[in-house]
């Protein structure tokens, strides 16, 4: 009983020494912090905005019921399953490199998720009554049942592994295999069908002939699972320069790897649709045609999906360059293609479906300056969540922040002393 009190008591102290880790930086981390908090509040006010007036403070219409928020719940689904690319070669190939580095593949997956279902939230009408969706839980007929438990079960699994493994490193003893492991090759299955189910989701809808491909659940993946890696080295670029942490080069260049390959799969398959509709000019080539041409004088989705072709295809050939190989430069073609794959899985995905409707018309659509808003809102506080997160995590790792040492050790003075000092 004295061990289970003492073992609560060290748990609730580690929770509580992360929350003041969390308000501890130099200039550089409080400017981010209040940067971020600046696009939150604007982001809550542009959502009250609309919870009073309703979606028509949006760009969506009847014809094009969905949009920016949806592109963007589409493209942090498969930011989310990235992780599983750190995963693999950690636990099935054995890569030494990123053996210390996964879990912050797996902390982003908490804050894309988190992300994702608040672009799910923001777009419902009437949020108050979503509890009619519970009661009509179609299972196991319905798509999005199935998407709203794979979404969560995926939360739950990630937050027991990042928790689970950073308090161990907080009490300096090493994981036990049996409650975690298991979790992480559930996890891998589990990334996979998150966006794999996302994609059935479209695929499914057979009054939208735009998504009715078999190619959709493959290319959300390769495009997952190029985007995803690519932010991880942004961050861990970030994490090297100015928290300390050593990221060996090996490591930056087998993620590079990762990166460049599920491009390359990605775009195959871009251009392997776009010459299946294009080539067997069938009825159901219109949406196809407005996307990437326009359509009876209307073309507005037409700059932003060449602009993602454009970053896409500049990202490739810096990734398949010795020129990548250097840490700016990688950096560059990894923002490149992050920003490509967001419009070409964003933009570029959901709103051609839309265009035009079965009944023939052909309404466009752009989002609103409160739309953006509240999108800028969503996004602000994912990376601030995620900034939490890694902040601190990152003493737990360097050993700088353990049971057995005193608050100030997290901030750069290690002192060695009874956790009876945190108070």
């Amino acid at each position: 009983m004295v061990g289970r009190e003492t073992g609560v008591k060290t748990y609730l102290t580690f929770l509580w020494r992360c929350f003041r880790l969390s308000f501890v930086g130099d200039y550089r981390y409080y400017a981010w912090m209040f940067f971020l908090t600046v696009f939150i509040l604007l982001g809550v006010n542009a959502y009250c905005k609309q919870l009073v007036q309703g979606l028509a403070t949006t760009g969506m219409t009847d014809q094009v019921s969905w949009g920016f928020f949806i592109a963007n719940f589409t493209f942090l689904v498969g930011m989310a399953a990235a992780a599983v690319m750190l995963v693999i070669p950690v636990y099935i190939f054995r890569n030494r490199e990123l053996h210390d580095l996964v879990i912050f593949g797996e902390l982003f997956a908490v804050a894309a998720i988190v992300m994702a279902m608040l672009f799910v939230t923001v777009d419902l009408g009437r949020p108050d009554r979503f509890h009619h969706l519970l009661l009509r839980f179609n299972f196991p007929v319905s798509m999005l049942t199935w998407d709203v438990l794979v979404l969560n079960g995926y939360l739950l699994l990630n937050l027991h592994i990042c928790g689970y493994l950073v308090y161990c490193a907080y009490r300096k003893r090493a994981p036990s295999r049996l409650f975690y492991i298991p979790f992480v090759f559930v996890a891998i299955f589990w990334a996979i069908s998150i966006h794999t189910v996302t994609a059935f989701l479209y695929s499914g809808l057979g009054g939208r002939p735009f998504w009715n491909s078999a190619v959709v659940a493959p290319r959300f993946l390769a495009s997952a699972f190029a985007a995803g890696p690519a932010f991880l080295i942004l961050t861990l670029s970030v994490v090297k320069r100015f928290a300390g942490l050593d990221v060996p080069d090996k490591a930056f260049l087998t993620l590079r790897s990762v990166v460049a390959v599920a491009l390359t799969i990605n775009m195959f398959l871009l251009g392997s649709e776009a010459f299946t509709e294009f080539y067997t000019d069938s009825a159901h080539v219109a949406s196809a045609r407005y996307l990437f041409l326009g359509l009876h004088g209307r073309s507005g989705l037409v700059p932003w999906i060449w602009t993602a072709i454009s970053l896409n295809t500049i990202a490739l050939v810096m990734l398949y360059t010795p020129l990548s190989r250097r840490i700016g430069a990688l950096q560059v073609a990894c923002a490149l293609l992050i920003a490509g794959i967001w419009i070409e899985k964003g933009m570029g995905m959901i709103v051609p479906a839309f265009v035009p409707t079965p009944l023939g018309e052909i309404v466009e659509y752009s989002p609103t300056l409160n739309e953006t808003l509240v999108t800028l809102g969503i996004w602000a506080g994912g990376l601030l969540l995620y900034t939490i997160l890694v902040r601190v995590t990152v003493p737990v790792l360097a050993g700088r922040l353990t049971y057995d040492q005193t608050f100030a050790a997290a901030t750069g003075e290690v002192t060695a002393v009874g956790d009876r000092s945190v108070k």
